[in-house]
């Protein structure tokens, strides 16, 4: 019988880890299960006691877990960075969002405005205080389409036929999304960019292939597909 390693995953590195685990199982013989989801909710399974060899949060959660004893003290891996973008429905006109002013007039005229938890993903909570600065909450309250994770946001979008949708999260989860074409990355008054870590459960029963998984997701052999799915670096 294999082994299993299982991934708590947060969805802006979905597409890196679908992408790596045959590979991965090829070469190990090992079974590698990934839950995928908003940030918040992958600290909330792994509190639950949620089966966890690998955990993939972003850099300040895998500190502040690290430092819990949650996570291993070893070095923690950073993937990149992603930035949070605007999307639209393919083949639907590529909107102007470069400007707070821009993005003000494209939310507003939007048939549904699509997005992440606002409590629980990174993209969401962001994007709703966005929406708040910008002064438009309460008037784009009736369009607006929350699920609970990036990739289910979009995959939304993608299937909206209004013509006139729009959809915000981070630009991973966009690239790898069928349907869904980037429009471009939050105007920079409104940018965030946040770096994604792996890191070993400090509790794994094999922590050995734990970091192989870890090494290989954040390591050379990844790189250009990170690059690829819209992952930057310093």
């Amino acid at each position: 019988m294999s082994e299993i390693l299982n991934i708590l995953c947060a969805g802006a590195v979905q597409g890196i880890v679908k992408a790596l685990q045959k590979r991965f199982d090829d070469e190990t013989g090992a079974t590698t299960k990934a839950q995928f989801g908003a940030v918040g909710a992958m600290k909330e399974a792994l509190l639950a006691g949620d089966a966890c060899d690998v955990m993939i949060v972003t850099d300040a959660m895998v500190v502040a877990l690290q430092a819990e004893g949650r996570l291993g003290s070893r070095a923690r891996a950073p993937l990149g960075r992603v930035r949070t973008g605007v999307a639209v429905t393919s083949g639907q006109p590529l909107v102007d969002v470069a400007t707070p002013e821009a993005l003000k007039a494209a939310l507003l005229a939007a048939s549904a405005i699509y997005f992440p938890d606002a409590q629980r993903s990174t993209a969401g909570i962001h994007f709703a205080s966005v929406l708040s600065q910008l002064g438009i909450a309460e008037a784009v309250a009736s369009r607006l389409r929350t699920f609970p994770n990036g990739a289910t946001a979009m995959r939304e979008l993608a299937a909206d036929r209004s013509g006139r949708a729009i959809g915000c999260t981070q630009i991973t989860e966009i690239n790898y999304t069928p349907g869904a074409s980037l429009v471009g990355a939050l105007p920079k008054q409104f940018e965030l960019a946040t770096v994604y870590t792996a890191a070993v459960a400090a509790h794994t029963a094999q922590p050995a292939l734990a970091q192989r998984f870890v090494d290989l997701l954040a390591g050379p052999a990844s790189l250009a597909l990170r690059t690829e799915g819209g992952f930057e670096f310093d």
